[in-house]
């Protein structure tokens, strides 16, 4: 342990001081310790340690104090978290030996430098030098304080909690009292839901992009007979177009580039349970013909494979997209939409959702409250109650979880205040907001605002029926393509 008064330079290892082995600028750390006086020196690295080595022996032939180093794993030299847990475990132990610390600022990443700032101007009181071949060693003054108490309850969660708290995974024991709601239309899905668990039918669920599809479709898994089953899930719009159907049906030993082994498609590991298809409507025609086998026959042959294999699943689909348009414009198959569609949940939005809002955030943040001990307490105030409810919450009920826990993270004190709410939200651009979401009090130019709206939406429906206005018409529930021309007229729609 390092004796009680002395003083320590702390620092990471660069580059440029592992590059003055072979001769040339002594860099930043041999340059401080010639230049000022220090009892001893306390280096983290992230290198390896076939370069770090090295330069420790060179470094301590050429200096007579102390020369201790430790090791420190980075994912990458620029992750904050990692960065913050590493130098606060250090500057902590140092503190506590009763050392006075001195930090070297300038060897490492932006991103070590302003951890050190921050711990060195807050939590753990230090002088600070930099190294340069321009201006060479100076101890540097920082012109600006920082508050301990604004420190705020991100500082004392670990990169990994952090990492766990931000990742909103649904819960594998998801039920439908995991769904919280007391408008009408969603307890009524709910009591839909529960009945199609129990029967053994497809389930297609559409829905905003957050409104709580998986929640519902691992509920409606739990609560039924394959309940012991595995529940598989696949974002079929993330999947490459050349690996789908080995990511569906699987592939053998030597089926492409890269088939090394033998690998099992999803439909295979859902066996005897459950498949959730996120995102169905991303899949392509094509391969909307090789599904709609599968669910018709019960089988599929693997990629390279030469013998077909029987499955046994329950399929659940989940899309944010209306495939009754899709299949109008020819985009999706009839056939296929059918054979999903026989038990159908439409999610509504969250601004639709009657009196669910406020109870929705009361619980998400109790809930967000119960995975660390530091965001427990965190209560939301009337002001920011006001506030979320005027937003009109685009990504439903993902982006209110989001919102709450920076929120959480960054708010001083137990009460989440309308300041706090309003620094996590991400707004969008005024001429791209909800027209449902206006401030009318400020005035509106209700005009100018129905003719965006019809601007955007003609022109939508013209390109993607190939400007064929009769069909367009229909899209937009216009009783003829006279209609839709008055339209373009009335509006000045090219």
């Amino acid at each position: 342990m390092v004796a009680s008064k002395q003083t320590v330079l702390v620092c990471w290892i660069g580059g440029n001081d592992l590059k003055a082995v072979a001769g040339g600028e002594l860099g930043p750390i041999l340059s401080t310790l010639r230049t000022a006086a220090f009892d001893a020196v306390e280096l983290l690295c992230s290198y390896p340690t076939e370069r770090v080595d090295p330069f420790l022996a060179w470094l301590g032939d050429q200096v007579d104090v102390p020369v201790n180093a430790h090791y420190e794993h980075l994912s990458s030299p620029v992750h904050f978290g990692e960065i913050y847990q590493a130098a606060y475990r250090h500057l902590q132990r140092l503190t506590e030996a009763g050392v006075h610390l001195s930090i070297l600022l300038s060897p490492g990443t932006p991103a070590m430098q302003a951890v050190w700032i921050l711990l060195g101007k807050t939590r753990y009181p230090a002088a600070f030098y930099q190294s340069s071949l321009e201006q060479g060693v100076q101890q540097v003054d920082i012109p600006f304080e920082i508050a301990v108490e604004y420190v705020p309850a991100a500082n004392a969660i670990s990169s990994i909690r952090l990492a766990k708290l931000a990742d909103q995974e649904v819960p594998v024991d998801a039920a439908f009292d995991s769904i919280i709601a007391q408008s009408e239309r969603m307890l009524a899905l709910k009591a839909q839901a529960h009945i199609l668990a129990e029967k053994r039918v497809p389930v297609l669920i559409y829905g905003e992009t957050g409104t709580g599809k998986e929640l519902f479709a691992r509920a409606i898994h739990n609560a039924g007979p394959r309940a012991a089953g595995p529940f598989i899930t696949v974002n079929c719009g993330a999947i490459p177009p050349e690996l789908v159907d080995s990511v569906l049906f699987g592939h053998k030993k030597g089926a492409f580039t890269g088939a090394v082994a033998d690998r099992a498609g999803v439909f295979q590991q859902a066996h005897g349970g459950t498949l959730f298809l996120d995102e169905f409507g991303e899949l392509k025609p094509d391969v909307q013909v090789r599904l709609l086998r599968v669910l018709q026959e019960g089988t599929f042959t693997p990629v390279g494979g030469s013998q077909e294999q029987a499955v046994d699943v329950r399929l659940i689909t989940a899309t944010h997209r209306n495939l009754m348009v899709e299949v109008a414009l020819g985009h999706f198959r009839e056939d296929l939409f059918y054979r999903v569609a026989v038990g159908v949940l439409h999610l509504p939005p969250l601004r639709e959702r009657e009196g669910d809002l406020l109870l929705l955030a009361d619980t998400l943040l109790a809930g967000i409250g119960s995975q660390d001990v530091s965001l427990k307490h965190k209560k939301i105030s009337s002001e920011a109650k006001n506030l979320i409810l005027r937003h009109s919450w685009r990504g439903n009920v993902r982006e209110l979880q989001a919102t709450l826990l920076r929120a959480a993270l960054w708010c001083q004190g137990e009460l989440i205040t309308k300041a706090d709410i309003d620094q996590a939200l991400f707004k969008v651009p005024q001429q791209d907001a909800d027209v449902m979401s206006m401030d009318v009090s400020q005035g509106i130019d209700i005009q100018e605002i129905i003719s965006r709206v019809a601007t955007h939406y003609v022109r939508g429906a013209l390109a993607v029926t190939g400007q064929n206005k009769t069909r367009a018409a229909a899209l937009l529930g216009l009783k003829s393509q006279q209609t839709l021309s008055n339209w373009i007229e009335k509006y000045g729609i090219e």
